[in-house]
């Protein structure tokens, strides 16, 4: 952007914002903080019932208007007053402030919608506000079929001069969605305030020309308890690529829906202001081109927007692609909300505000000085928020272009293109990230057992994010391979071909390439989820076949009548299945080899579970053991907790505190240790109770926090080893044959990875590192003093099992198989290992 637009810019932002002090020098740029919960504290915070004494949002009707054309107004439920909520001592908009606010401004003119984007855990509305002029129902239509064209034939959306004059940008303003990162919410009740009622000339042609979008809140649960996390415990911006919180998919389907063309996500806190982009490593199925000239011209626009507020605070924004060193602020995983908006045609932003008002300064500090501090982050957020509407509009023709050059290359399944050194000021060949995609993946149909459950989860997850699967109507041969009818195709000649790549690749070793990351490196639902998936790298795709909206069943029952039932535990929905019969109270068995044998007399109920978890069942054979219903005492993480849950495990949380208040163990089966209990912290009182449980009970351990507890109680004798603390991705293993690591997947994943050496004579290897360099993707590197590293894992013990001396069984995972609700092919493997330790 020339020095000329800018100024342009900058003033007509001003309008949007107030001018304060004048300016002063601030400190040069530091790297940023790393946020809380992405390091050792994950071992050390225990999750506690989410729901727990917690209060449901009161229930109320939602009176919706017509939305066949814009306003589209809705009335929304007003929730009590609640005067324990966090943002009233900041002087922000407490969450139930916000419903009044925003039913006020529907009537006060024709400029202002509010409709219902989703629900949070705890059940509160998510307000997602659009902001542009009226619109007949035929305009409405007409712009939806426009933005529809952009995406699904931009060949044509190109040549279109109706669509290049009149359609409306969308731009997608995200907020809150760190419950306690406040002022987003408020700086953008501000704007969507100022224009609504504005009377300048030039803010009513403004929203002729655009559609402004407002998440107001995207984590409204922690913004009224002052929590990073969702109410389940979970950082919603580290959720995008599995989706496991309500709140993410309500953003989700903003990010689909409305397509924006540049979107911002609004967090705090980083002294100074930081402005996306980001430094390398740069995500390598973007199309990074076409993100990177906007991106970098509308940061350096929100810069100087910033630094025109007159704040000794924000007199120097740092933008981390100019001013950071490589991989402390990278843009490579598509786990958070601007990452993963890209794969959706936006040139997104992450906005860190720049006074902590959040954790110990929001005890510390008197409350006037955290007014004034939210006072400041506010009107950060109206500039950034100002300065980019400003600039969509002024660009609106070049970014509408840059969206369907996006979708066209898709489609076409043109390669990425390679981006000459100084494209913008600053890019060189540490910026270079590109990949080259397939022709196609194919997710066989008439696989085994857990191919088909774990497919059709694949499937659905891949049409949920807008990808495009397609179904053979009869069998068909692609790269040398027969394929039955019924197998999933994905072609990779497709408009978000990036979102399905990135999802389906096995991903890179970035190890060698950056000192550092800010989180996880490695993720992949091809290698991790438990589906069966082909690459098909050239080649036609001669194939008849329908588009899939759904995943075809897989359940059903493969026995005659009147014979008992078998199922293998392959997957978690089978885990989920069995542990629905034995709530059901039926008798159930298990073979030696773990599999599950259902009475013949139970077949209603095992059909009701092989329709409802997509299972099948076969025929038993051989003897069974009796099963009965497992309780656990969780001393675990948020995302395991959800996953026990999940697969139906009466889970009930404990941590050192809970044990020394006094807890009944009586009615539990298995001790799961992973965070929040250390032996040492145990009362003697609480380390008789929970000794004399260990004779019978069984153990269950993840990590540094359970490697400490296996060895401080003296369980099994083996030697934790501690790989390199930031070491994340995913990894190969080799499985062993007992009754943990028998059948499991081929890879898992680590973070912070652990190995077990020194083994005694009644351990046994589970599950050991790969040899060679373990690491499939991800970044794991050796530590200077030449440990930790994959290659000092390759071949160590990743899981054992044993039985203690105390006389429970106990098992020990070094990997991370219940990471953030992502692995889920290895959660089979926690519920083999947990059923065996019980019992």
């Amino acid at each position: 952007m020339s020095r000329s637009a800018r100024t342009v810019v900058l003033a007509l932002m001003l309008s949007l914002s107030a001018v304060a002090a004048p300016a002063h020098a601030a400190p040069p740029p530091s790297t940023p903080h790393r946020d809380p919960g992405n390091g050792p504290e994950r071992n050390d915070i225990a999750a506690t019932d989410p729901l727990m004494g917690a209060a449901r949002a009161a229930v109320g009707e939602n009176v919706a208007g017509d939305h066949s054309g814009y306003p589209r107004r809705t009335k929304l439920r007003v929730y009590p007053e609640n005067a324990a909520d966090k943002s009233i001592k900041l002087g922000l908009a407490p969450y139930h402030a916000i419903a009044p606010r925003l039913n006020a401004l529907q009537a006060l003119g024709n400029r202002v919608s509010v409709e219902i984007a989703g629900q949070s855990g705890l059940g509160r509305d998510l307000y997602l506000v659009t902001v542009t002029a009226p619109e007949s129902s035929f305009e409405a239509r007409r712009q939806d079929a426009w933005r529809s064209l952009i995406e699904n034939d931009p060949v044509r959306a190109a040549r279109d001069p109706f669509l290049r004059h009149g359609y409306k940008a969308p731009v997608w303003i995200n907020n809150n969605i760190h419950g306690n990162e406040w002022e987003g919410t408020d700086g953008a009740l501000r704007v969507i305030e100022k224009l609504a009622t504005s009377k300048d000339p030039k803010t009513a042609d403004l929203l002729k020309r655009n559609r402004f979008y407002f998440n107001v809140t995207a984590n409204p649960d922690g913004r009224v308890a002052g929590t990073r996390q969702t109410s389940q415990g979970f950082d919603p911006n580290r959720d995008f690529v599995t989706a496991s919180q309500p709140e993410v998919r309500a953003m989700r389907g903003i990010a689909i829906g409305k397509q924006p063309l540049m979107m911002l996500d609004e967090h705090g806190y980083v002294e100074n202001t930081l402005i996306e982009p980001t430094t390398p490593p740069h995500g390598q199925n973007y199309d990074f081109d076409l993100y990177l000239k906007h991106g970098y011209a509308n940061g350096l626009g929100m810069e100087e927007a910033v630094k025109a507020l007159g704040r000794p605070e924000t007199a120097k924004p740092e933008i981390p692609f100019r001013d950071y060193e490589p991989g402390s602020w990278d843009g490579w995983a598509p786990i958070y909300t601007a990452q993963y908006a890209m794969y959706h045609g936006a040139v997104s932003f992450t906005i860190e505000i720049p006074m902590r008002v959040n954790n110990a300064e929001y005890e510390t500090q008197p409350a006037a000085e955290l007014q004034r501090r939210a006072v400041i982050n506010t009107e950060v957020v109206e500039a950034t928020i100002g300065s980019t509407l400003t600039y969509v509009d002024r660009n609106r023709g070049e970014l509408i272009a840059n969206q369907i050059e996006m979708f066209r290359r898709g489609g076409a399944g043109e390669a990425q293109r390679e981006i000459p050194d100084g494209f913008v000021p600053g890019f060189g060949p540490e910026d270079r990230y590109r990949t080259e995609f397939p022709r196609a993946y194919v997710i066989p149909a008439g696989a085994d057992q857990r191919s088909a459950v774990a497919a059709s989860r694949l499937v659905d997850h891949l049409v949920a994010n807008d990808v495009r699967v397609r179904q053979a109507d009869r069998p068909f041969s692609l790269a040398g391979r027969r394929y039955p009818a019924g197998s999933y195709l994905v072609d990779m000649h497709q408009p978000k071909r990036g979102l399905a790549n990135v999802m389906l690749e096995q991903g890179s070793d970035i190890s060698a390439k950056v000192p550092v990351m800010y989180d996880i490196s490695g993720w992949s639902h091809r290698l991790l989820w438990g589906a069966s998936v082909d690459i098909v790298k050239h080649g036609r795709l001669d194939v008849r076949a329908h588009d899939v909206t759904a995943a075809s069943p897989t359940g059903g029952i493969d026995a005659a009548p009147g014979r008992d039932l078998a199922l293998k535990l392959v997957d978690g929905k089978d885990v989920s299945a069995v542990n629905d019969l034995l709530n059901r109270g039926l008798a159930l068995g298990r073979t030696q080899d773990g599999t599950i044998v259902v009475p013949a007399s139970a077949r209603p109920a095992a059909t009701e579970v092989a329709d409802r978890y997509g299972v099948r069942f076969t025929e038993a054979r051989g003897t069974a053991t009796p099963l009965s219903r497992k309780t656990i005492a969780g001393a675990v993480g948020p995302d395991e907790l959800k996953a026990l849950r999940d697969m139906g495990f009466d889970v009930r949380p404990v941590s050192a505190a809970v044990l020394n208040a006094g807890f009944d163990w009586s009615k539990v089966d298995l001790l799961f240790v992973s965070s929040g209990l250390r032996y040492t912290d145990l009362t003697p009182a609480a380390k008789d109770a929970l000794k004399a449980f260990l004779a019978r009970g069984g153990v269950v351990t993840r990590g540094a926090t359970g490697a400490r507890f296996n060895t401080d109680v003296g369980l099994l004798e083996a030697r934790p080893v501690a790989g390199w603390e930031d070491g994340n991705g995913v990894v190969s293993v080799v499985n062993g044959t007992g009754p943990v690591g028998a059948g499991a997947l081929p890879d898992s994943f680590v973070y912070g990875p652990f190995w077990f050496a020194d083994l005694g004579s009644s351990v046994s290897v589970e599950q050991r590192y790969a040899s060679g360099s373990p690491l499939v993707a991800g970044h794991w590197r050796t530590r200077d003093d030449g440990t930790g590293g994959p290659l000092q894992a390759a071949g160590q013990a990743a899981v054992v099992s044993g039985t203690s001396g105390l006389g429970g069984r106990v098992v020990l995972f070094g990997t991370e198989p219940l990471f953030r609700d992502h692995p889920k092919g290895l959660y089979s493997q926690v519920a083999k290992a947990v059923y065996w330790a019980a019992g």
